[in-house]
């Protein structure tokens, strides 16, 4: 082994050192699959409709379905705007919504932090 082969070799093993010890990144937090809220309206024209395929990443599911009901019980008493996409906020996240199609689709974001469901 040469001179000049040291450091580069030498920096070719501190990096992959470096990428196995550092902790993974906010963007590939790992997703979590949590239970569905069964008939949040009952009485209303919404019964029997769950808000399911609920997602997690970066909190609970115990808070990820708090979101998800909260926020969309709020949407629900907002106008649906023309593009089909409702964009609001709800307790500090950022919701948006979109209406077109079979099924209603929502994010709701705060920081690194995301919720998902279908309605």
């Amino acid at each position: 082994m040469t001179t000049s082969s040291r450091p580069r070799r030498a920096l070719a093993v501190s990096t992959l050192l470096l990428a196995f010890a550092l902790p993974p990144s906010a963007g590939a937090a790992e997703s979590r699959a949590c239970d569905p809220i069964v008939n949040p309206y009952a009485g209303t024209r919404y019964e029997g409709t769950d808000i399911r395929k609920i997602r997690a990443v970066g909190v609970s599911c115990s808070t990820a379905r708090s979101v998800a009901r909260g926020a969309h019980k709020k949407a629900l008493g907002m106008t649906p705007p023309p593009s089909g996409v409702r964009r609001f906020e709800y307790k500090g996240w950022k919701v948006t919504g979109d209406l077109r199609g079979d099924d209603d689709r929502y994010v709701a974001s705060r920081g690194g932090k995301r919720v998902r469901w279908v309605f």
